[in-house]
């Protein structure tokens, strides 16, 4: 995952100005081609994969919800793009296994596994789950980033903050940055989390009723849900009761400190960007993980400002994404390097050394 970015944004120039969208898009493709998909796609098709998976992610509009078929220009390319994605995947699994070929990615996790009863998943369905773990991979953690980012850009007390946060990192670990040191990084966790409960990756949760039970609210009222109805939970609104978060319109990652903790407030279902229960998202952790590593590179090696207005909500995709495209701009600078010097400059080591070369200097002249 740091090799990708580290890889991707080195391609930058010493200046420019670009869309934030898109650059995240493509580094969080390279990412999940690495960890989920396998270095077959990553190395020899993933040009294609990236045309591919942006038609699927262009029929992820509202309407499609309600009525996923409808023969439109968009949803036509999107399931031919799907067969197509699904054929690619599927040359892969043959051929590994007609090669017994083993490799260290989510894909071979999915052939290897089992049901319950022993009996191996088909390739339909290893393809189908993978062409699904992309998309909560990529295209999830591509539009919370850019949301991060886009908040980080247009605050200037929380950049500093952010900025500060990993000024103390490198003083402690310098640059290595492996899961350790992610999970020190708790002022971006914030930051990325408070992003989340404005715009989260899905404006619903849907689940079906097994069995009859009934709520009661607050209020004292009770509500008789029947067996088999469905219910819908809109994150949007869950995530923004004032009860529960003080000024839930306005952008405050300190919402969730210890001071505070507005995220419990509730309950455990007070914060639902990730859902909640035996059915919460099982990629939270490799979600922070990705966009940590992502904004942690950039404000280590960047200087960012933000150029376009804050951008609005897309409303009508499924997926709550940022509207338009995010241009800021960049120049590189090395935090790094800039804060690990005093340290240099005090050790015994420096201090030797600079002694012996004055004294060669002198013998020398």
């Amino acid at each position: 995952m740091l090799q990708e970015v580290e890889g991707y944004f080195a391609k930058w120039g010493q200046e420019g100005i670009i869309d934030l969208k898109h650059e995240l898009s493509q580094v969080l493709l390279l990412i999940s081609g690495r960890c989920l998909i396998g270095k077959e796609i990553r190395e020899k098709m993933l040009d294609e994969f990236y045309a591919l998976f942006h038609d699927v992610e262009n029929g992820l509009n509202l309407i499609n919800l309600a009525f996923p078929y409808i023969p439109t220009t968009i949803n036509r390319r999107r399931d031919r793009a799907r067969s197509k994605l699904a054929e690619m995947l599927s040359e892969i699994v043959r051929s590994r296994m007609s090669h017994d070929q083993t490799e260290e990615d989510a894909l071979q996790n999915l052939i290897h596994s089992k049901y319950k009863d022993g009996h191996s998943m088909t390739e339909s369905e290893v393809t189908g789950l993978m062409v699904a773990l992309v998309f909560v991979g990529k295209h999830t953690s591509s539009q919370s980033c850019a949301w991060t980012g886009a908040y980080l850009l247009n605050d200037i007390k929380c950049l500093v903050a952010v900025i500060e946060e990993q000024k103390q990192i490198i003083k402690k670990h310098g640059d290595q940055i492996d899961y350790g040191v992610l999970l020190e990084m708790d002022t971006l966790h914030g930051c990325i989390k408070e992003a989340l409960r404005l715009h989260p990756t899905t404006p619903m949760l849907i689940r079906k009723a097994h069995k009859h039970f009934t709520v009661w609210t607050k209020e004292g009222n009770e509500y008789n849900i029947p067996a088999g109805h469905t219910l819908v939970s809109p994150k949007i609104f869950n995530n923004n009761i004032p009860s529960i978060y003080k000024d839930p319109r306005v952008y405050d990652p300190e919402r969730f400190g210890s001071q505070r903790k507005e995220d419990k407030v509730g309950g455990k279902f007070s914060y639902t960007s990730f859902s909640g229960g035996r059915h919460a998202c099982p990629g939270e952790a490799y979600a922070y993980m990705q966009i940590k590593v992502i904004w942690s590179h950039l404000i280590r090696n960047f200087e960012l400002k933000l150029i376009s207005h804050f951008p609005k909500t897309e409303w009508s995709k499924f997926g709550l994404e940022p509207k338009g495209k995010i241009t800021i701009s960049y120049k590189r600078r090395q935090l790094v390097a800039w804060y690990l010097l005093p340290q240099f400059l005090n050790v015994s080591l420096f201090r030797d050394f600079t002694i012996n070369y004055i004294r060669m200097y002198i013998d020398i002249f």
